[in-house]
Protein backbone atom coordinates (compact mmCIF):
# COMPACT_ATOMS: atom_id res chain seq x y z
CA UNK A 1 0.00 0.00 0.00
CA UNK A 2 0.93 3.64 -1.15
CA UNK A 3 1.00 6.60 1.43
CA UNK A 4 0.65 10.07 0.02
CA UNK A 5 1.57 12.44 2.17
CA UNK A 6 -0.37 16.04 1.63
CA UNK A 7 1.64 19.10 2.44
CA UNK A 8 0.69 19.87 6.20
CA UNK A 9 -1.26 22.86 7.25
CA UNK A 10 0.64 25.19 9.79
CA UNK A 11 -0.76 24.58 12.30
CA UNK A 12 -2.84 27.93 13.52
CA UNK A 13 -2.34 29.36 17.30
CA UNK A 14 -4.63 28.57 19.93
CA UNK A 15 -5.45 31.34 21.66
CA UNK A 16 -7.49 31.76 25.04
CA UNK A 17 -8.80 34.08 27.39
CA UNK A 18 -11.06 34.43 30.42
CA UNK A 19 -13.59 37.06 31.52
CA UNK A 20 -17.14 37.37 32.36
CA UNK A 21 -18.28 39.46 29.50
CA UNK A 22 -21.55 40.55 31.38
CA UNK A 23 -22.76 43.78 29.84
CA UNK A 24 -20.83 43.20 26.03
CA UNK A 25 -18.97 46.80 25.12
CA UNK A 26 -16.60 47.70 22.67
CA UNK A 27 -13.64 47.16 25.57
CA UNK A 28 -14.54 43.30 24.71
CA UNK A 29 -14.32 43.80 21.41
CA UNK A 30 -11.30 45.69 21.31
CA UNK A 31 -9.76 42.93 23.13
CA UNK A 32 -10.52 40.35 21.13
CA UNK A 33 -9.65 42.71 18.33
CA UNK A 34 -5.87 43.42 20.21
CA UNK A 35 -5.54 39.47 20.60
CA UNK A 36 -5.97 38.57 16.91
CA UNK A 37 -3.79 41.75 15.83
CA UNK A 38 -1.25 40.81 18.24
CA UNK A 39 -1.47 36.64 17.80
CA UNK A 40 -2.04 36.69 13.96
CA UNK A 41 -5.71 37.37 12.07
CA UNK A 42 -5.47 33.50 11.52
CA UNK A 43 -5.01 32.32 15.48
CA UNK A 44 -7.64 30.49 16.63
CA UNK A 45 -9.56 32.61 19.73
CA UNK A 46 -11.08 30.97 22.21
CA UNK A 47 -12.93 33.51 24.68
CA UNK A 48 -13.77 31.73 27.96
CA UNK A 49 -17.31 33.16 29.89
CA UNK A 50 -17.21 32.39 33.67
CA UNK A 51 -20.31 30.54 34.88
CA UNK A 52 -23.00 32.66 36.24
CA UNK A 53 -24.25 30.44 39.22
CA UNK A 54 -19.90 30.60 40.37
CA UNK A 55 -19.73 34.14 40.23
CA UNK A 56 -23.29 34.65 42.41
CA UNK A 57 -21.40 31.75 44.55
CA UNK A 58 -18.68 33.87 45.38
CA UNK A 59 -20.00 37.46 44.85
CA UNK A 60 -23.80 36.89 45.91
CA UNK A 61 -24.25 40.57 45.44
CA UNK A 62 -23.43 40.76 41.83
CA UNK A 63 -25.90 42.43 39.12
CA UNK A 64 -25.62 39.95 36.05
CA UNK A 65 -27.25 41.01 33.40
CA UNK A 66 -27.47 38.36 31.30
CA UNK A 67 -27.13 34.42 31.85
CA UNK A 68 -24.38 32.12 30.75
CA UNK A 69 -25.82 30.89 28.03
CA UNK A 70 -26.85 34.68 26.42
CA UNK A 71 -23.38 36.15 27.10
CA UNK A 72 -22.49 32.66 25.16
CA UNK A 73 -24.91 33.75 22.73
CA UNK A 74 -23.72 36.84 22.13
CA UNK A 75 -19.43 35.64 21.42
CA UNK A 76 -20.84 33.21 19.38
CA UNK A 77 -22.23 35.59 16.73
CA UNK A 78 -18.71 37.84 17.11
CA UNK A 79 -16.76 36.38 13.59
CA UNK A 80 -13.33 37.53 15.75
CA UNK A 81 -14.33 34.79 17.98
CA UNK A 82 -13.55 31.21 16.79
CA UNK A 83 -15.19 29.03 19.80
CA UNK A 84 -16.83 29.79 23.73
CA UNK A 85 -16.29 27.97 26.66
CA UNK A 86 -17.76 27.93 29.97
CA UNK A 87 -15.42 27.69 32.95
CA UNK A 88 -15.85 28.52 36.94
CA UNK A 89 -11.91 28.97 38.00
CA UNK A 90 -9.10 30.61 35.59
CA UNK A 91 -6.41 28.13 37.15
CA UNK A 92 -8.51 24.96 36.46
CA UNK A 93 -10.41 25.62 33.18
CA UNK A 94 -6.44 27.06 31.79
CA UNK A 95 -5.07 23.33 32.30
CA UNK A 96 -8.01 21.29 30.60
CA UNK A 97 -8.19 23.45 27.48
CA UNK A 98 -5.55 22.78 24.79
CA UNK A 99 -4.23 26.25 24.08
CA UNK A 100 -0.39 27.79 23.02
CA UNK A 101 -1.18 31.26 24.37
CA UNK A 102 -2.94 33.06 27.06
CA UNK A 103 -3.81 36.55 26.47
CA UNK A 104 -4.62 38.02 29.81
CA UNK A 105 -6.12 41.88 31.09
CA UNK A 106 -3.54 42.92 33.28
CA UNK A 107 -5.72 42.33 36.43
CA UNK A 108 -5.83 38.85 35.38
CA UNK A 109 -3.42 37.50 38.50
CA UNK A 110 -3.83 33.90 38.78
CA UNK A 111 -1.07 31.81 40.21
CA UNK A 112 -2.14 28.81 39.41
CA UNK A 113 -2.27 29.75 35.63
CA UNK A 114 0.69 31.32 35.46
CA UNK A 115 2.42 28.31 37.05
CA UNK A 116 0.63 26.25 34.66
CA UNK A 117 1.57 27.81 31.70
CA UNK A 118 5.11 28.47 33.03
CA UNK A 119 5.74 24.11 33.75
CA UNK A 120 4.08 24.17 30.29
CA UNK A 121 6.03 26.27 27.67
CA UNK A 122 2.67 28.30 26.87
CA UNK A 123 3.24 31.98 26.13
CA UNK A 124 1.13 34.40 28.03
CA UNK A 125 0.95 38.02 26.58
CA UNK A 126 -1.08 41.02 28.54
CA UNK A 127 -3.50 43.29 26.62
CA UNK A 128 -3.88 46.65 27.80
CA UNK A 129 -7.74 47.53 28.60
CA UNK A 130 -9.34 50.15 26.88
CA UNK A 131 -9.11 53.57 28.68
CA UNK A 132 -12.60 54.99 29.37
CA UNK A 133 -14.87 51.77 29.51
CA UNK A 134 -15.16 48.63 31.60
CA UNK A 135 -18.44 47.22 32.68
CA UNK A 136 -17.40 48.86 36.18
CA UNK A 137 -18.58 52.23 34.48
CA UNK A 138 -21.89 50.62 32.83
CA UNK A 139 -22.93 49.13 36.37
CA UNK A 140 -22.67 52.53 38.09
CA UNK A 141 -24.10 54.83 34.91
CA UNK A 142 -26.92 52.44 35.00
CA UNK A 143 -27.34 52.84 38.78
CA UNK A 144 -26.41 57.05 38.60
CA UNK A 145 -29.82 56.58 35.82
CA UNK A 146 -32.28 54.61 38.63
CA UNK A 147 -31.46 57.45 41.14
Amino acid sequence: MERIKFPVEQARKRVITFGVFDYFHFGHLNLFNNIKRMCGEDCYLIVCVQASDWILKYKPEAKILYTTQERVAILKELKVVDEVIIFTEVDVAIQKIGFDIWARGPEHNHLGAFKFCRENDKEIITIPRTAGISSTIIKQLISDLEK
